[in-house]
């Protein structure tokens, strides 16, 4: 995996026209961490959202994942354009060591006590998001391998969200901290 760290976003107007030239376009600096992620459609989703969001990678426990027929349907054709990683879940505390000589920080998303609102969050500029299992969330020794927990503020009885919306939730408030205004990009692409 390349070091595509992304300096601004690419609005609408400026997506290129051709397939060919969409691979050179850069990344924002946030890999999605869905290694703890079992459901095959919930897996899609996330990378729907980390292709259409231009995320660097999305890590899942193993590729062969993509090949599934519910992860297909809701990856829809993402899976062709997302940079993706296989990282099973014995394999974290490795990876994330290596990133954090990349300067990446891990940032776990759990409905736990302690945690920080992510409404009140500042996200480094490199960072991994790492989302939780479903129905149970995020193991005590994975939390203990991040260097931030946030958590999303919920109001009602459900003490939790699905992993796609979750992420979505997470995902949109990074970019609001690192992504520049459309009218930043009107010479440069």
């Amino acid at each position: 995996m390349a070091d595509n760290a992304c300096e601004r976003s690419v609005p609408f107007e400026h997506r290129p026209a051709s397939r060919h030239t969409y691979a050179t376009l850069p990344r924002h600096s946030l890999i999605l961490c869905a290694s703890l992620v079992h459901n095959p459609a919930n897996l899609g989703g996330l990378c729907r959202l980390a292709e259409v969001f231009r995320l660097e990678c999305l890590m899942m426990s193993s590729l062969a994942i993509a090949q599934d027929a519910a992860f297909r349907k809701t990856a829809v054709s993402a899976h062709h354009w997302q940079p993706m990683m296989a990282c099973t879940p014995h394999e974290l505390p490795t990876r994330f060591d290596h990133y954090r000589q990349q300067n990446y920080q891990v940032i776990g998303l759990d409905s736990t006590q302690h945690t920080t609102p992510i409404t009140s969050f500042a996200f480094p500029k490199q960072a991994i998001l790492l989302l939780g299992q479903e129905l149970t969330g995020l193991p005590t020794p994975i939390i203990e391998q991040c260097d931030q927990v946030v958590t999303i503020p919920q109001y009602g009885l459900v003490e939790s969200l699905n992993v796609q919306h979750a992420g979505a939730i997470a995902i949109y408030e990074y970019l609001k901290q690192h992504v520049d205004s459309p009218d930043s990009h009107k010479d440069t692409l």
